[in-house]
């Protein structure tokens, strides 16, 4: 398939998307956005175009495993908020001289919870529970770009009740080492349900993303810049009541900023901002650190070990923990 092709195939998702789009509070199965790498979380949540040796960044866009070691597990774990907490698992392998497959899971745990009746009688206890299956396949169309698809059996189950769907992404990845330039695009989450919690089906949370990242020449930084959500432009879960929207305010709504230090290979020092989570905070009533995402990792032989700070919610900070070793 030629580059052409698979962009086509990218800018008819998102105008299949955009075409009967609506709020992001119609649809299921948020746990999917949630960060699956400690790098791409301390560059501030999503970045789909970071050239590591990372298994876990098929989750972010299953062309970058194309940059991945063969026979490599990832395992990652990450705080979320009070009583929450989430993690996956990833494996990637070589397929021949330009291929490469993984599989994955992803959980993110409620821990437990008490149920009640309509009449406010206390029923007992109940658990939540929401995870994902996937398998990926890269692989190398030419010397400088991958593309990659991934899919996606998703599984909810709150209390007696359940929902079933199927998704898939769809990514490139373009890179010039010569000149330190990487280029992605990824549509994620295309699909729906084959199972309701009730009666109506839902939307998935489908999400268009690009990214950049660039290495100076003169010095060991990388620069990180992407963008998420480009099929919602106006949607009203984003933004205050009454608020009066410029043209800066809604780019920025969707623009994400991460920053690599690099002083040897054996380590790096990250860190991100995120304008809508810092938007998001700030309007609940946090503003410190609101938006701001902070890192550090170690690459020793054939094992690798990422930290990541974050805060998703005013309660409590987030945190994950990335390990990586290639057998």
């Amino acid at each position: 398939m030629s580059i052409k092709k698979i962009w086509i195939v990218l800018l008819c998702a998102c105008g299949w998307s955009s075409a009967g789009a609506q709020n992001e509070s119609s649809s299921v199965f948020h746990f999917l956005k949630l960060p699956t790498s400690a790098h791409a979380m301390a560059l501030g949540g999503f970045n789909v175009s970071i050239p590591d040796d990372d298994a876990s960044l098929l989750f972010q866009n299953p062309a970058l495993m194309a940059n991945v070691s063969d026979k490599s597990i990832n395992l990652s774990f990450f705080t979320y908020m009070q009583g929450c907490k989430a993690g996956n698992a990833s494996w990637v392998m070589s397929h021949g001289e330009r291929g490469s497959w993984g599989v994955g899971a992803q959980f993110l745990g409620y821990g437990s919870m008490r149920e009640f009746s309509a009449e406010e009688v206390e029923l007992g206890t109940y658990s939540a529970l929401d995870m994902a299956i996937s398998g990926g396949y890269t692989y190398a169309l030419t010397e400088h770009l991958s593309g990659g698809v991934t899919g996606k059996f998703i599984y909810s189950k709150y209390g007696s009740y359940s929902a079933i769907g199927l998704a898939a992404d769809l990514g490139v990845n373009y890179w010039n080492d010569d000149i330190g330039l990487y280029i992605s695009a990824v549509a994620a989450n295309l699909g729906g349900q084959v199972k309701a919690f009730g009666d109506h089906h839902e939307r998935l949370p489908f999400d268009l993303r690009i990214g950049f990242t660039q290495q100076l020449a003169k010095a060991p930084i990388r620069i990180s810049i992407s963008f998420v959500d480009l099929s919602r432009w106006r949607t009203t879960d984003y933004y205050t009541a009454g608020e009066e929207l410029s043209v800066g305010r809604i780019f920025t709504n969707h623009l994400i900023l991460g920053l690599d230090i690099t002083p040897m290979d054996l380590f790096y020092i990250s860190a991100g901002y995120n304008f809508r989570r810092a938007y998001e905070l700030k309007a609940a009533g946090s503003s410190h650190a609101a938006g701001l995402t902070l890192g550090a990792g170690i690459n020793v032989k054939k094992f690798s070990l990422g930290l990541s700070y974050a805060k998703y919610h005013v309660s409590m900070p987030a945190f994950m923990i990335t390990a990586q070793y290639h057998l």
